[in-house]
């Protein structure tokens, strides 16, 4: 019977491993060695430097330099760069000094491993200060930093990426998106937009009628308004009081709808049509201070001031502003039979993923003949059983759905 034949370790392998991870073996004067990977570029990397110290005599994995800085010196250029290329850029910097670098900041790059990252997110999601989907930013922000630093030749793995499958499910939102609440009913629309100043219901009932985001609102100018063609062209939108590009920098078209042709019409006679379509109010007094100049564009804050007062009015539940425009419309955009795709493009999102969220207010996601798959009579044989069924020739009330009781273009917001 031949001999089995023995596995090389001297030269190294690189051998494939259980859950698509890649594993890689090598013999030095210590011994044999072996360890895993998520992926096989990184496997082979690692293999290579291996065996290269190998050959100069070195044993082992390659050591980190002395002079190697922490991770708050290595943070502090990423961030620098990061400023001029990501819109997240304060919230990164807020997420680096509330939470990771009282964690990691005072470590090398080769001493944070899966293991104190597991620690690091039991410990947050433990205190109940952080919600799942912050953690997963957090989480999400150090492995941007890691692959930056593998591109350095600081690190030659990024530890984030071998994090097991069990601590990735603790850093999922707990928040169920369909349960976003919105205006239900068209009449509730025109309820609240009528409870507001002139040019907040403007601006409003172009948030609740065309989808745009609150940024997007305040940045509309009239030439960004096609009146004969009926469109709109979103192409910028505010952000701290600044022009900023749009959240996907892809610009779109939104059809004007029926009802939302002549508000813009009179506001435009009344405006003048020349300049941005919201202008600042009273309200809106300081401006920038840092430039001691006075604000060219309405703030956010007004316009939600002014909504939360009209929502007392009306009697309608406390709701957010991008709850009462930009979830409404889509939310009833799906009521009325609109498509999910055609969605996607008007709500600007880069994947049918996020307007599929919309999809449980589908109209026909039970469909009548849906509820009889199963059709069976399971009543006892003795004994009075109500009937769910209409009787023959009686007249059984029909119940109208909450977004039927107005047709879209049957809506006028004019009082």
């Amino acid at each position: 019977m031949p001999r089995k034949r023995k596995r090389r370790w001297g030269t190294g392998s690189l051998l494939p491993g259980e859950g698509g991870r890649w594993r890689i073996r090598w013999k030095d004067a210590d011994g044999r060695h072996s360890k895993s990977y998520t992926d096989k570029d990184t496997a082979e990397q690692v293999l290579a430097l291996v065996m290269r110290n190998i050959e100069r005599g070195e044993a082992g994995l390659p050591q980190e330099r002395d002079d190697t800085p922490t991770l708050n010196e290595l943070v502090t250029p990423w961030l620098a760069r990061r400023q001029a290329t990501h819109r997240s850029y304060t919230d990164d910097k807020c997420r680096w000094k509330m939470h990771l670098s009282p964690a990691f900041g005072r470590l090398k790059p080769r001493e944070v491993d899966a293991a104190k990252l597991r620690a690091f997110i039991e410990d947050r999601l433990s205190r109940g200060k952080l919600k799942p989907a912050t953690v997963c930013r957090c989480v999400g922000m150090l492995s941007s930093l890691f692959e930056d630093l593998k591109e350095q030749k600081h690190v030659a793995t990024n530890p984030v990426r071998e994090l097991p499958r069990s601590t990735r499910r603790l850093m999922h939102s707990d928040y169920d998106t369909r349960s976003t609440p919105f205006l239900q009913t068209l009449a509730a629309v025109r309820s609240v937009y009528l409870a507001l100043p002139e040019s907040i219901g403007v601006a409003f009932a172009v948030g609740a009628f065309a989808g745009l985001r609150t940024g997007e609102v305040l940045g509309l100018s009239w030439e960004d308004i096609d009146m004969e063609g009926r469109r709109i062209h979103v192409k910028r939108q505010v952000q701290d009081g600044r022009f900023a590009p749009l959240k996907d920098d892809d610009p779109r078209i939104v059809m004007l709808q029926n009802s939302l042709a002549p508000i813009l019409a009179a506001w435009k006679l009344k405006t003048g049509g020349e300049g941005l379509l919201f202008r600042p109010t009273v309200a809106d007094r300081g401006g920038r201070p840092d430039l001691g100049t006075a604000p060219t564009f309405m703030r956010p804050s007004t316009l939600i001031g002014h909504l939360r007062e009209a929502l007392k009015s009306c009697g309608l539940p406390s709701l957010t502003w991008y709850e009462c425009t930009r979830h409404t419309f889509a939310s009833l955009f799906v009521l009325g039979g609109g498509s999910l795709e055609m969605l996607r493009t008007l709500m600007g999102h880069s994947s049918v993923t996020t307007t599929e969220r919309y999809s449980h207010l589908r109209p026909d996601l039970f469909a009548e003949a849906s509820f009889h798959a199963m059709d069976i009579d399971l009543a006892r044989p003795a004994g009075d059983v109500v009937s769910l069924r209409p009787v023959s020739g009686q007249n059984v009330p029909r119940t109208t759905p909450a977004h039927e009781d107005t047709a879209p273009e049957q809506v006028s917001l004019i009082g």
